[in-house]
């Protein structure tokens, strides 16, 4: 029997292996959603605003390594996929996205709700295409898929309105022919870097997430170097645990001084799997890359040694021609750059957990510390972040919003056993957390996942809410409810600016989430942060966790500069002369 457009498509998408598609239905969408409708193993999961389909869509992909999929009808549906979109192609997760399109006779008739979708997506999609007749499936198809899973990115194939029922003159299945490639570095250069580091005296390593599969290798490597292991956000979950006696945490503003020093007094670095954006973090020195994208290579940090391939291949090649012996035997290289940095990062954990005790705020310290930046006594977000990680099971999905709720999440959440973590880390988007995780418990309704929210970003998607409580997506949303954006709060105090525009006039968000179906817990007690954590883990169904955090915490960088010190001083005396001196002053 002859198919339709749409059911090509759909037909296609269950042979790819996808088991949800999200998005909002109408229009151009409808033979496309009818056709998911009658099929088997394909769920429809609509959601409130097309981005949040797009958020969840790539989660999915950044968990599985296969394509994600979302769909959005007709101009503003397809205008609402684009941020979500730039968060899956920054994030180099594989996706499909079905845009739906004016009827094809209209096209370039300014017609009602007429969006150019080719220009639309140009920057954001490494293949686009508008399916201008049925003759042209299934190959097209297959074109965009072949794109987004081979190039890892974003691909947009547009269907016109009048399109999707029509038959093809001729029907194929469609072939896909899906190889992933494994690439290995020049021999001849893994010979000058492996010579490189056997005269190295100070190694450390800067582990991104493109490490990943090759962990074992990793720190074998680290263990023939004995080199501290420096983490990326995107590398912890892998790495992180009591099984890693290398790793010393992150380096950044979100990082800790041991990292920056482990960075600081090498006087080589290795890049493994990372294109680690923030240049003022590199040490001075040699640098050895090893990256699969040759573009990569050198673009953050002048590199003496560039090796473009699989990192798992690269560093197998690398401990082959290591001359330096493995630790123990005759040859092997001194320890104690290793120690330092691993003392180093003991000593700061071990001042990190005094901190995020609820009962800090009672001693001594304590309660000078919080004369200066929590007279209100509200919860400390370390409290509550390493609540979660004490509580949270050891093969949970964890996602976070950009801003402070990452901060408190690096710094206390561990991503040891099967944890697995997903944010907006490339794009640096609000409001990611809640969809993403939408995304990730639809892949596993039995696994545990838990979004780490802040109060702005939860506001600003806050209808897909719905979505979680329609489809009975037991996720736990922990919000971290300190009425600010806590990010830009500490970005104008640092640069001597008093705080301005940061202030959320906000609802009660358990109480929200109650009449919309959720099960709401608020907290405004310290005392009562790990039973509120507890109740919300052992709750059935999704659970909005509210949590009154303070507002002035400071989150300090691993290195803090004379100039940040000096500019939080500065905004701290400006605030206090506006709240008594101006009209509406905090």
């Amino acid at each position: 029997m002859t198919r339709t457009v749409a059911r090509i498509i759909v037909d296609a998408l269950g042979e790819l292996g996808v088991r949800q598609v999200f998005g909002v239905v109408g229009d151009a969408l409808n033979p496309v959603t009818d056709a998911i409708r009658t099929t088997e193993g394909l769920e429809w999961v609509g959601c409130r605003h097309e981005e949040a389909a797009a958020f969840a869509a790539s989660a999915q992909s950044q968990l599985t390594g296969t394509l994600g999929v979302c769909m959005g009808t007709v101009g503003p549906g397809s205008v609402h996929l684009l941020n979500g979109l730039y968060d899956a192609a920054k994030s180099h997760a594989p996706v499909l996205a079905i845009a739906g399109q004016v009827p094809l006779a209209e096209l370039g008739s300014d017609y009602f709700q007429e969006v150019d979708n080719d220009a639309l997506f140009s920057d954001v999609a490494v293949f686009r295409a508008t399916i201008a007749s049925p003759d042209q499936l299934p190959r097209m198809l297959e074109a965009a898929v072949r794109h987004a899973l081979g190039r890892k990115g974003v691909a947009v194939l547009t269907v016109p309105g009048d399109l999707g029922e029509q038959q093809l003159p001729s029907d194929r299945p469609a072939r896909f022919s899906l190889n992933a490639p494994l690439s290995r570095p020049d021999a001849a250069a893994v010979r000058r870097a492996a010579e490189l580091l056997d005269r190295s005296e100070r190694v450390t390593l800067l582990v991104g997430e493109g490490a990943r599969a090759a962990r074992e290798d990793v720190l074998t490597l680290a263990d023939r170097l004995a080199a501290p292991m420096v983490l990326t956000l995107k590398a912890k979950a892998g790495f992180e645990g009591d099984d890693n006696p290398f790793q010393v945490g992150q380096t950044g503003l979100i990082g800790n001084p041991a990292a920056a020093a482990a960075l600081q007094d090498a006087d080589t670095l290795l890049l493994l799997g990372t294109d680690f954006p923030y240049r003022d973090w590199y040490p001075e020195g040699r640098t050895v890359q090893i990256d699969t994208e040759a573009t990569h290579i050198g673009r953050r940090v002048p590199v003496d040694v560039g090796l473009v391939g699989d990192t798992g291949a690269a560093v197998r090649d690398l401990l082959d021609s290591l001359t330096v012996a493995p630790a123990g035997s005759d040859g092997a290289r001194a320890r104690s750059h290793l120690e330092k940095a691993r003392e180093r990062f003991d000593r700061w954990r071990t001042g990190q957990a005094r901190l995020a005790d609820p009962s800090h705020d009672k001693g001594v310290l304590g309660r000078v510390r919080s004369a200066l930046d929590n007279r209100a006594h509200d919860i400390r977000p370390e409290a509550l972040a390493a609540a979660v990680d004490r509580i949270a099971a050891d093969d949970a999905v964890f996602t976070s919003d950009t801003g402070m709720a990452t901060v408190w999440l690096s710094r206390f959440v561990e991503m040891r056993g099967g944890r697995r973590l997903i944010g907006s880390y490339n794009l640096g988007s609000m409001a990611n957390a809640m969809p993403q995780a939408l995304g990730a418990q639809c892949l596993d309704r039995e696994r545990q996942v838990v979004a780490f929210c802040g109060d702005g970003g939860l506001s600003m998607l806050l209808g897909d809410l719905m979505t979680l409580k329609t489809y009975r997506l037991p996720v736990k949303l922990v919000v971290f409810d300190n009425r600010r954006l806590g990010m830009v709060k500490l970005e104008q105090e640092q640069a001597g600016l008093p705080e301005f525009g940061t202030v959320l006039d906000n609802p009660d968000f358990a109480a929200v989430a109650e009449a919309m179906g959720i099960t709401g817990i608020r907290v405004t007690d310290p005392a009562d942060l790990d039973n509120a954590v507890l109740r919300a883990f052992r709750s059935p169904g999704p659970v909005l966790l509210d949590v009154l955090t303070n507002p002035d915490e400071i989150a300090v960088p691993a290195e803090p500069t004379v100039e940040q010190g000096w500019g939080f001083a500065v905004a701290k005396v400006k605030e206090v002369v506006r709240s008594h001196g101006e009209p509406g002053g905090n």
